[in-house]
């Protein structure tokens, strides 16, 4: 599918939910472990696919920040627990691609916030991360929050769900303090609470629900 294209479907009033999709996760540079928890968005599409209706494919695959491919995704994850990096290009291509209707979701994984932060003054360097409140229509799609749920304990901080919004739309969220990814995971892999678990994997689908239905 052409980038062009894509965007006219995605933001077109006859766009169809069910209609059959595909999410990525981003690959970036700087070292960062953009690879970590494997099995988060596989396990947070079938959730969807099975409580939203949704027809995600099941295939994620890693995409470059650069790479023109991003334009094939209208939902991008991006994780880890370190360094990042993007050059001029990769900050010029993933502006384009939010500017153009695709979403970036950041979820911190605990190391990643003092190097994002800066990163994504690349990507728009005119435009500030603000908190979302808690009204936010992303918390209150089919499943309510009050705000961002807190899924693990680091440094004793309060969750928060920060965004970049150009025209009016949120084109970019960055959650911080609360590791939604560690409960979209497999169970056996951070023994989270099965009520953890599903309210991450709701915060999810609220996320997805969001992005798809504007």
């Amino acid at each position: 599918m052409r980038p062009l294209l894509f965007f006219v479907i995605i933001t077109s009033s006859s766009f169809c939910f069910s209609q059959n999709l595909q999410v990525a996760v981003l690959k970036y540079s700087g070292g960062g472990d953009y690879y970590a928890n494997p099995t988060s968005v596989p396990n947070l599409v079938n959730f969807c696919n099975k409580n939203l209706g949704t027809n995600i494919s099941m295939d994620v695959p890693y995409v470059e920040a650069g790479s023109k491919d991003i334009f094939m995704y209208p939902f991008v994850h991006m994780t880890g627990h370190g360094n990042v990096v993007f050059n001029t290009t990769e900050a010029e291509n993933l502006r384009t691609y939010m500017i153009g209707g695709g979403f970036l979701h950041i979820d911190d994984n605990y190391g990643m916030d003092q190097f994002i932060r800066v990163e994504i003054k690349k990507v728009f360097p005119n435009n500030d991360l603000i908190e979302l409140p808690s009204d936010h229509q992303i918390f209150h799609q089919k499943y309510n929050f009050n705000g961002i749920p807190k899924i693990h304990e680091h440094d004793d901080k309060r969750p928060q769900a920060f965004g970049i919004i150009i025209e009016g739309r949120l084109v970019c969220l960055y959650t911080y303090e609360t590791d939604l990814g560690d409960g979209w995971e497999d169970p056996e892999v951070h023994n989270d609470p099965e009520n953890k678990r599903m309210e991450a994997l709701k915060m999810g689908a609220n996320m997805l629900m969001y992005v798809f239905m504007k």
